[in-house]
């Protein structure tokens, strides 16, 4: 009974449309046989917790075992083509062209994985920076959907080990926004607390950051990733100079809020503010988390408090809470404020939808967008497209060997999601058996045998 906590307005929340219950198979009648038969074949796989949680030490087994090649060859056509767009610009077109088709917006992510103690020099963070700024233009130049948006890892062009320390800096003096932005500018800034070759790197890292923000505003939506709670100070103080100098004149670079963690909502109620006294354009990405057993397992290391919410109900009481504060910015000041609904959970997207309703906002009046990662959660973003609201999928894309770190963290990270999919397993059941009715229906009148007959796709 969410709705007792909203004020009464004009307009009443049961005019919300019934597709909002998500209950409809009829949404995967898009999907070809083969296409019904992987979906189903991978969420199978992906409902065993054992298989999940030791999927990349399986999969490393499996490749020493048949080599690298048939093990591409093996994955190609199931995880890989369930997960990921494909690897060069035409598969990608290909796999943005149906996702078009069906009203679904590309949000292109190059999959680099970078933490601590892997040792970089600036020669990898360059050769990264070359693969965003290729994301930036494939995801410009193909006119796969209007405003397209990408994802940009920070850790992939700067380093951790930096990142950590700048944390600890912020956390005993405040770093001035004007500082960075001069930085991003390319004066040679000192920064009290770092030694000489951490400022160059920090000085490279921003010039780097500085590229992709040039290359991508007023073309692409660049949507800063949030990472773990050791460097996310540092990726936020960043992100919001990058406002600062890029958010004067429209919304074009964004920053994550994980809302599993306690001080979620402080964040984003100072960045409100922030964005409010300095003037710029603020972008959110609401996410729950997905760090979650890492950062429990970080903080009872090391002495601290849990930063991760204690239990499902206190994270979605905070995800709640923060849409509504944005929502309620966003149908004040469309032009300064954006969120994307990033969430396969179908409660807080009938809410986000009925907050708009109330709020008399439209379904796409591009203030407001959803957001799910690319093969899974397909009978919301579906539903949503076709009731006329803007959905992104978060697009993965590179070879088998690129996206495999990728995809392994994807799977353990939402194993909540991925124990959750019985119920999209459960319309991808319904879909295939009315084709297959159909398919035996067709046979008996027109009298043939149902293993002649090609597949149904209507």
């Amino acid at each position: 009974s969410h709705l007792h906590s909203f004020p009464r307005t004009a307009k009443r929340p049961e005019r919300l449309s019934a597709a909002l219950s998500f209950q409809e198979p009829g949404a995967f009648r898009v999907k070809s046989l083969g296409e019904l038969l992987r979906a189903l074949a991978v969420f199978r796989l992906c409902s065993y917790p054992a298989l999940v949680n030791n999927c990349g030490k399986l999969m490393s087994v499996a490749r020493a075992l048949v080599g690298r090649r048939l093990f591409s060859l093996m994955l190609r056509p199931t995880v890989y083509a369930q997960f990921v767009a494909g690897e060069d610009e035409g598969e990608i077109s290909q796999s943005m062209q149906k996702m078009s088709s069906l009203g679904l917006r590309p949000m292109l992510a190059v999959p680099i994985e970078e933490d601590l103690g892997a040792t970089s020099g600036e020669k990898t963070y360059d050769e990264n920076l070359e693969a965003m700024l290729e994301c930036v233009r494939m995801s410009h130049s193909n006119a796969w959907s209007k405003e397209p948006m990408m994802q940009l890892k920070m850790t992939a062009l700067l380093s951790p080990e930096l990142c950590v320390k700048l944390t600890t800096l912020i956390g005993q003096r405040t770093l001035n926004l004007n500082l960075l932005v001069r930085a991003l500018d390319g004066e040679p800034i000192q920064f009290p607390g770092l030694n000489e070759s951490e400022v160059a790197h920090f000085l490279c890292g921003l010039q780097r950051l500085n590229k992709i923000a040039e290359a991508s505003i007023n073309k692409v939506r660049v949507l800063v990733d949030a990472e773990y709670t050791y460097v996310n100070p540092a990726l936020s103080l960043v992100t919001m100079a990058m406002m600062k100098k890029f958010n004067q004149d429209g919304v074009w670079i964004w920053n994550t809020y994980q809302c599993y963690l306690k001080e979620s909502r402080s964040l984003l109620l100072e960045a409100l503010r922030v964005s409010n006294d300095e003037g710029f354009g603020l972008g959110v990405k609401l996410v729950r988390g997905a760090y979650m057993d890492k950062e429990r397992k970080l903080a009872e290391k090391e002495g601290r408090p849990d930063p991760v919410h204690r239990c499902w109900e206190d994270t979605n009481d905070s995800y709640n809470g923060s849409l509504d504060v944005m929502l309620e910015a966003v149908s004040q000041k469309p032009e300064r404020y954006r969120i994307i609904v990033a969430t396969h959970n179908e409660d807080s997207v009938r809410r986000a939808a009925r907050r708009m309703e109330e709020l008399g906002m439209d379904n796409d009046g591009g203030a407001v967008c959803f957001g799910q990662l690319l093969g899974m959660c397909d009978h919301v973003s579906l539903t949503l497209a076709k009731e006329g609201y803007a959905v992104y999928k978060s697009v993965p894309y590179g070879s088998v060997e690129d996206t495999l770190p990728y995809l392994v963290r994807r799977a353990q990270e939402n194993q909540t999601v991925l124990q959750g999919i019985r119920k999209e397993r459960e319309l991808l059941r319904r879909e295939l058996h009315r084709r297959l009715g159909l398919r035996r229906r067709w046979c008996r009148a027109n009298g043939q045998n149902a293993s002649q007959v090609g597949p149904l796709n209507n």
